[in-house]
This record gives structure tokens, C-alpha cells and sequence, in this order.
């Protein structure tokens, strides 16, 4: 009996090796290959004399030095934008008692199955001085806004761009505590505002959590966005990455600030891993 199990378990591990094969491929040729180039790249000088940790060095450079600093200040305040539309929106959701998550998910990711391109320029469509906002202001006869070409506009893009990313995983941990915790808490006396900052708050950190950093690296690392409502006059870090593989043709240059931007990346995955150890912030269903 114990030869069969041990046959069984040794059929088991074969077939769980051959269905995880394509997985291991995949991410051998567009994962851990792509990032040992950039790692290649960013530590190598661009005349092939080897090992050097200039392209590193280059972050300090008071122009990239500057881009980063104006990329971080953007990411920090898109996100935190993203966190006070959606948690309330989220509270809102999980009040409703929808039977399934899947529609609230489907709901939200509908406008993400749009092309990214087609959705930053139609912001800029809108935030044009004549656009869809200055007509509106126009026809009412109050002043024209200025927002196009201005760190305002690769906000308001970064927000409606990367807001899904923040109500999913907050909505998904709220719709996962139990209401006989909130009814304990009632029953002790607590208020509306209390169970919210001392039980939910709380029991919603893991969401949180995974949340911010969903929004942070994507808006820390973009480049669409600020070349299209920026008007190509508002360098952040990633722009200036993408011009030095596209213009400068020089990689090397280019990997070295992006190993830097991947050191943020590290951090919110640090984050994530200890406040979100059982996954329950970025589990979608």
C-alpha cells in the first residue's frame, strides 16, 4: 500500500511539473532574462570596460535628481488621492451587500479593458483649453481653467487611470469582515465613527496596503501620462528612462536608473509581504 502511494505521489509531482512547465518558460524568457539585462546593462559601463557603478550614480545628476524627487512627489499625491475616493467608495460598496464580488470587480475593471493610450489622450481631450471642462465653464460664463500641460493634469490622469487598482483590493478585504464583528462592537457601545477608525480601519489595513503600492509604482514609473497631458513639459523619472533607450541609445545609462526605480519597487513589496501575508488585499475573488 505504501509503494501504490508512493507511485501515486510520484504521478502527482510529475503532472504537477509538466502543467507548471509553460509557467517556468514564460517567466524564464520575460521575467528573469529581461531583468538579468537590465541588470547587465545597469552595471556595466557602455564601453564594455566592465563592471561600474556610474549608470547608479547617474540618479544624482541634479536634473535626474530633480525627476525623481517631482516623480515621487506626483505618485504620493495621486495615491493618496486614490485612497480618500476609494475607501469610502468601497464602504459604500460593501453596504449595498452585493451577492457577487465579481460584478463589483467587472464593474470597475470595464473602463481598464480600453486601450491605456485612448484613455490618457481623452483626458486630454477634456482638459484642453478647449475641451469638454472649458466649454461647460464657457457656457455657464465663469473663467477658462489652465489645467492642460500642468502637474494638475498628470494627477487628474494618474487618479482615473490607477484609481481601480486601489478600490479592488480595499473593497475586497471590507466585503471580507464579518458584520457580527461590527454588531459586537455596536452592542459595546461604540458609534458609527468608532467601529469605523478601531475595527475596520484596522482589519482594512491589509487592502490598504496593497492598494498604495498598486498605485505608487505604476504612477512612480509612467510615462505616457505625463508626456500626454504634461505636454512633453514635465519630465518625470520615467520619461527621462524611456529617452535614454529611445534617444540617447544609451542602455546602460538607461538600466542603471531603472535598477534605481526598482529599489522603490522592492520596498512596497517588503510592505506588502508583511502586512498582507495571507494575501487577502490583492485576492481579486
Amino acid at each position: 500500500m505504501n509503494k501504490r502511494e508512493g507511485s501515486l505521489a510520484k504521478q502527482k509531482r510529475i503532472r504537477q511539473l509538466l502543467l507548471s512547465t509553460p509557467y517556468v518558460l514564460w517567466s524564464i524568457g520575460f521575467i528573469i532574462l529581461p531583468l538579468l539585462m537590465i541588470v547587465y546593462y545597469g552595471l556595466t559601463s557602455r564601453d564594455g570596460d566592465g563592471f561600474t557603478l556610474e549608470n547608479l550614480k547617474l540618479i544624482w545628476e541634479p536634473t535626474h535628481r530633480t525627476t525623481l524627487l517631482l516623480s515621487i512627489k506626483l505618485s504620493v499625491i495621486s495615491t493618496i488621492i486614490c485612497l480618500l475616493i476609494a475607501y469610502p467608495l468601497a464602504l459604500a460598496l460593501r453596504a449595498l451587500r452585493l451577492k457577487s464580488n465579481g460584478f463589483v470587480i467587472l464593474l470597475f475593471m470595464l473602463p481598464m479593458w480600453m486601450n491605456f493610450l485612448l484613455r490618457t489622450i481623452a483626458w486630454q481631450n477634456i482638459l484642453e483649453k478647449n475641451g469638454v471642462i472649458n466649454m461647460l465653464l464657457g457656457a455657464v460664463g465663469l473663467p477658462k481653467l489652465n489645467i492642460i500641460n500642468t502637474p494638475t493634469a498628470i494627477v487628474l490622469g494618474m487618479v482615473y487611470d490607477f484609481l481601480p487598482f486601489m478600490i479592488i483590493p480595499v473593497y475586497n478585504v471590507l466585503s471580507k469582515i464579518s458584520d457580527d464583528v461590527i454588531q459586537a462592537a455596536a452592542d459595546l457601545g461604540a458609534n458609527y465613527f468608532q467601529i469605523l477608525i478601531r475595527v475596520i480601519l484596522p482589519l482594512s489595513k491589509p487592502g490598504i496596503i496593497s492598494g498604495l503600492t498598486m498605485v505608487f509604482v505604476p504612477s512612480l514609473t509612467t510615462f505616457v501620462i505625463s508626456d500626454i497631458l504634461g505636454g512633453g513639459n514635465i519630465l518625470l523619472i520615467g520619461k527621462v528612462i524611456e529617452q535614454k533607450f529611445k534617444m540617447a541609445n544609451d542602455w546602460n545609462a538607461g538600466c542603471g536608473l531603472s535598477l534605481v526605480l526598482m529599489v522603490f519597487i522592492f520596498i512596497c513589496m517588503a510592505i506588502v509581504q508583511k502586512y498582507d501575508k495571507d494575501s487577502e488585499g490583492t485576492g481579486v475573488w
